[in-house]
């Protein structure tokens, strides 16, 4: 399994914020991430259909656009035994279109070679391409911000943020910056972050600080 640069310590549930392993989360997800002192993932939750974790939202040319990463197994399995399907070629299908939604973006030239490589690899856990996705995104954010991993199911979190971020009904009513194809698709909000990314660059992260104050 994949660690990275995170350090574990869950002895004391009551001190965690929980939250799931997403897939390129959206905007929503990192305003409240990011101002968490002590964010746990909870790798012991069970699996959830049509949730942003295997899935993300990001703007086509024709509008909003949901990729999704296809499961290996189906029924109740806790997220870190979920292994990823390769039977299609789904990595070029995300990564064409992540080309076609954002090539004509002020950003992503700044990012690409950072964001582009990751459907390159072939991780067998769903929870490992996550993990190295949030922390590929937090570094591209400059910030410093350790995470945990649970070491079994966290029962009483301080915060539950686990069922906050619906990906059939997405928050509306965040603040609007410039999209891709603002000239003729009206804003989407709470895309996933590299929406933000791509168009906003550096001032992503005050975008996203402004986000949780408001």
């Amino acid at each position: 399994m994949f660690f990275g640069k995170m350090f574990i310590f869950v002895e004391n549930h009551m001190e965690l914020n929980a939250f799931s392993s997403q897939y390129f989360p959206p905007i929503r997800f990192f305003a409240d991430f990011l101002s968490q002192e002590n964010p746990c993932i909870d790798v012991y939750e069970n699996y959830q259909k049509q949730t942003y974790r295997n899935r993300c939202h990001i703007l086509s040319p024709n509008g909003l656009q949901k990729l999704v990463v296809p499961i290996a197994h189906t029924g109740k399995r806790a997220m870190k035994d979920l292994q990823i399907s390769y039977a299609q070629d789904w990595q070029k299908e995300h990564l064409r279109s992540f080309e076609a939604a954002y090539r004509r973006s002020p950003y992503f030239e700044y990012y690409e070679d950072d964001l582009m490589p990751i459907f390159e690899k072939k991780h067998k856990f769903l929870l490992d391409l996550n993990l190295e996705i949030l922390e590929q995104l937090l570094s591209l954010l400059q910030v410093e911000n350790k995470f945990s991993l649970s070491e079994s199911y966290i029962e009483s979190p301080a915060e539950d943020f686990r069922q906050a971020y619906d990906a059939k009904n997405p928050v509306e009513d965040l603040p609007e910056y410039t999209q891709v194809f603002s000239e003729k698709i009206q804003f989407i909000p709470d895309l996933s972050v590299v929406d933000l990314l791509f168009n906003e660059g550096p001032q992503s992260i005050v975008y996203l600080k402004n986000l949780k104050q408001q």
